[in-house]
């Protein structure tokens, strides 16, 4: 990487031998550039605000935010809430009495006192046992080696609500109670753990990649200096999407795991906006450029990249809007806002800094520490050069050989099961795990699995030859109720399927209940049900979000080439850089290969919006390093005419960048694979290796072999799509031109004949 002069130039004109002067700055360098210590004051002060307004910000986040609340399901569990608050417990104790067993007389009586003292607690109705069932209900809250049994409740209140009163009334239920030991499970327990476990998770994937990524910016760089400038511009991304998220959650409901996504995009884009200003930045003062010039022409060239790179990320992830579930909404909320942010740092606060250190960003070089030899240089990116000259004399083997791999890695995706996410989600020795593993492994049928039917305006007649129908299905287990409400305008039966919560039977079962003819209205509700609900609702929008990610990306990088197969080449390939990922999540979470390894429990299954999530997060990210290889490319293209030269040009001055900003990226996101969550550890681990794909396979071989194949014809487009593009078109440099009267005049001359050909051709 080319490194400023060890001194600045003599005052004087700040233009190099052979150079022509530095066109004025634009209003925006204007802005940016002629009160840089007030740029960087106000900033300052917007970051302060922006900590005190997203303070306390994970607190008001939900754990939720799967199920579809327009669906059936949705709307039986809300009826049921409300008409029956009794009906839908949400807190289990479950009770251990070892080898005395539940039905000791001893423990009997301390079953009922806890149920008692339970039941005494403000915020919790309900409150049922087995001690206190009906016979007929008893067996579904006893263990079948009968040494455990279960208390039952539900605590009132939203989400925020509940959790505090079971911080409340925890410390007084759990632990030793004579000849009994009580845990706490249940899925208000679940959620609970499950915030805090990320929330401490965050913290400690952010002491990880924070001092990990600053080291690697300093190989990058060599200076200290210019190391730091990256990690600030990402931590004001980050508290300021954190205060943007704060004041969501006044309106809508926010996920709490959008938190890590915003760590992991205020980095890692951060870092990758900034260190390829940084890095032309440096490139123009080696040239002779003084420091205005330099921060104009990076702002006019890399500049323009970043921004154009932010709007292609924003769009992939904006796309996940379309979805009803908060979950991903969420992620489009954090999403959008970190890559706007750190785009406008990067573009804002950035060239200020610049302005203010001037040559002082080389200072405190630090690979001074173990680089001895002073052997001349090598010319910059020498070695991806001739790997991209490589990979064109030998294009048909390796498109076909990298092709055919990508797509053999993502093979194990064609088996995916798609579930809804429980207790597993958290560490195997967490208490809410613990409690509901026994359960599933000692309790009969599948208690947290159990349908609920929400039937309206029927007869006690109806209901009763409804319930005898319903008995009669394959799969179903026991059938309870019905249950009439007060008014007696409604009534639920609860019905046990065979097999798994979200088993093949319980999905089945699902269809079959709501394919019964009965003389009233009924709604069914329960996990099996939501699963369903949330297959169809991502099904229903998917369509429309992959084109509206597949058009807009066109549109965008066509204004960035002029091309039109260009566009089509970068979804394709952005497509391909995925299907390691998708292949990875099922051989690994899954199938559950390397759980051990990982510290995660498989539950057999893929939660149904995280392959959404995951492909909106990565293909952005995919075309945030394409744009940047892309645009070197079009800029040599247009200066020289010649198509083989550009694409080894492009990849010999981005293709070690690039490959910084992947590891880097990765690194912050393998810090956030970290996680004792499996999903957020799917999602780290999923996109590390998603961006090292795209940046070492697809970026290095895949791209200059389809270049070198598609040869001149890459650069072709109708006639009136080009006139559309020299009149609208982004570029990064000066205008073709500027850039012939900067160079050579055969150079355009050159161009200009390559473009008529190819049209002509066409």
């Amino acid at each position: 990487m080319p490194t400023a002069p060890a001194r600045p130039p003599e005052p004087g004109p700040a233009t190099a031998p052979g150079r022509d002067a530095a066109p004025e700055p634009g209003g925006f360098t204007r802005l940016v550039t002629a009160r840089p210590r007030l740029s960087l004051l106000i900033a300052l002060v917007v970051t302060a605000l922006a900590v005190f307004a997203g303070s306390g910000v994970a607190d008001r986040m939900g754990s939720g935010g799967w199920e579809d609340p327009a669906a059936e399901s949705t709307y039986a569990a809300e009826a049921l809430e409300r008409e029956f608050p009794d009906s839908e417990p949400n807190v289990l104790l479950l009770v251990d009495a070892g080898s005395a067993g539940v039905d000791d007389p001893a423990v009997a009586a301390e079953g009922r006192r806890l149920a008692g003292e339970l039941a005494a607690e403000d915020g919790v109705t309900g409150v049922g046992s087995y001690w206190q069932a009906p016979e007929r209900a008893r067996p579904a809250l006893r263990a079948e080696d009968g040494r455990q049994a279960l208390i039952s409740a539900r605590i009132e209140g939203d989400e925020k609500t509940a959790a505090e009163t079971l911080e409340r009334i925890a410390p007084g239920l759990r632990g030793e109670h004579g000849p009994v030991e009580v845990s706490i499970g249940g899925p208000v327990a679940v959620q609970h753990e499950m915030t805090e476990t990320i929330q401490d998770d965050l913290l400690r994937a952010e002491m990880i990649a924070l001092p990990i990524t600053l080291v690697l910016l300093v190989m990058v760089f060599g200076s200290a200096v210019a190391a730091l400038l990256p990690l600030l511009v990402g931590i004001v991304a980050i508290l300021g999407t954190n205060a943007v998220l704060r004041g969501l959650t006044e309106f809508t409901d926010v996920s709490v795991f959008a938190m890590n996504l915003t760590t992991a995009l205020g980095l890692g884009l951060a870092i990758d906006y900034a260190l390829f200003i940084v890095r032309r930045y440096r490139e123009e003062l080696a040239a002779g450029a003084d420091v205005r010039a330099a921060v104009g022409t990076t702002l006019r060239t890399a500049g323009r990249t970043v921004l154009f790179s932010a709007l292609t990320v924003a769009v992939s992830l904006a796309a996940m809007l379309l979805f009803p579930q908060y979950f991903l909404r969420s992620f489009a909320y954090a999403g959008i806002a970190v890559v706007l942010l750190a785009a406008a740092a990067a573009l804002i606060l950035l060239p200020a800094a610049l302005m203010l250190l001037g040559y002082r960003v080389n200072s405190l070089d630090l690979r001074r520490l173990w680089r001895r030899d002073r052997a001349p240089k090598k010319e910059q990116g020498a070695g991806w050069g001739r790997a991209a000259a490589l990979v064109m004399r030998r294009a048909p083997v390796f498109a076909l050989a990298t092709t055919a791999g990508l797509l053999l890695l993502g093979l194990p995706f064609l088996g995916v099961k798609f579930g809804t996410p429980d207790d597993r989600q958290l560490p195997a020795s967490a208490e809410s795990h613990v409690v509901q593993q026994h359960i599933r492994e000692g309790f009969p049928g599948s208690p947290d699995g159990a349908l609920k039917v929400l039937a309206e305006q029927g007869t006690p007649e109806e209901y009763g030859a409804y319930r005898a129908r319903v008995a009669g299905l394959p799969d179903v287990l026991r059938v309870e109720g019905p249950v009439p409400s007060a008014s007696g305008e409604a009534a639920y039966f609860t019905v046990l399927p065979k097999g798994e919560a979200v088993g093949p039977e319980a999905q089945q079962l699902v269809h079959e209940l709501r394919a019964q003819d009965a003389p009233f209205e009924t709604s069914v509700t329960g996990r099996a049900a939501q699963l369903e609900d949330s297959k169809a609702a991502i099904g229903e929008q998917l369509p429309w979000a992959l084109a509206i990610i597949a058009v807009v990306t066109l549109l965008l990088v066509f204004l960035l080439t002029g091309s039109v197969l260009i566009p089509l080449q970068a979804v394709l390939l952005n497509g391909l850089s995925l299907t390691a990922m998708f292949g990875a999540m099922v051989w690994v979470f899954q199938e559950g290969h390397l759980s051990g390894l990982l510290g995660f429990t498989s539950t057999g299954d893929i939660e149904t919006t995280l392959p959404v999530l995951m492909f909106c997060v990565a293909f952005g990210l995919s075309m945030d390093y394409g744009v940047f290889l892309l645009s070197r490319i079009k800029e040599e293209y247009d200066r020289t005419g010649r198509h083989e030269h550009a694409v080894k040009f492009g990849l010999q001055h981005t293709g070690g960048l690039i490959t910084a900003a992947a590891v880097i990226l990765a690194v912050v996101m393998v810090a956030i694979g970290t996680s004792r969550v499996t999903n957020t550890k799917m999602l780290g681990l999923g996109i590390a290796l998603a961006v090292l794909m795209d940046a070492m396979v697809v970026r290095s071989l895949l791209v200059p072999a389809v270049l070198k194949l598609t040869g001149r014809w890459t650069w072709w487009a109708p006639g009136p799509l080009r006139r559309l593009h020299e009149r609208f078109g982004l570029r990064e440099g000066e205008a073709p031109a500027e850039a012939a009267r900067e160079t050579a005049p055969e150079a355009a001359a050159t161009t200009a004949a390559s473009r008529e050909k190819v049209g002509a051709d066409a």
